[in-house]
């Protein structure tokens, strides 16, 4: 069975915008730990949708900075 927004995969909160686009790095159970532009999170599945093309560009540049920047696994 697929597990709906498994890690690696690029997300949107539902409810609000404020977050931004991120990317699920970690699952336990029915909540997934999502790194934001600006902290991490943990949310539920529920509360998350896929993101857009254009969101996952954004947050897919976004990690590509940081690491080119800081090095290390974003």
């Amino acid at each position: 069975m697929d597990t709906p927004h498994s890690p690696g995969s690029f997300v949107a909160h539902t409810g609000t915008d404020v977050y931004g686009p991120g990317k699920v790095i970690g699952s336990d159970g029915t909540h997934r730990r999502v790194r934001f532009v600006h902290f991490v999170a943990t949310v539920h599945v529920g509360d998350l949708r896929a993101a857009s093309p254009g969101e996952t560009r954004e947050i897919q540049e976004w990690l590509r900075a940081k690491r080119q920047r800081y090095g290390g696994d974003w």
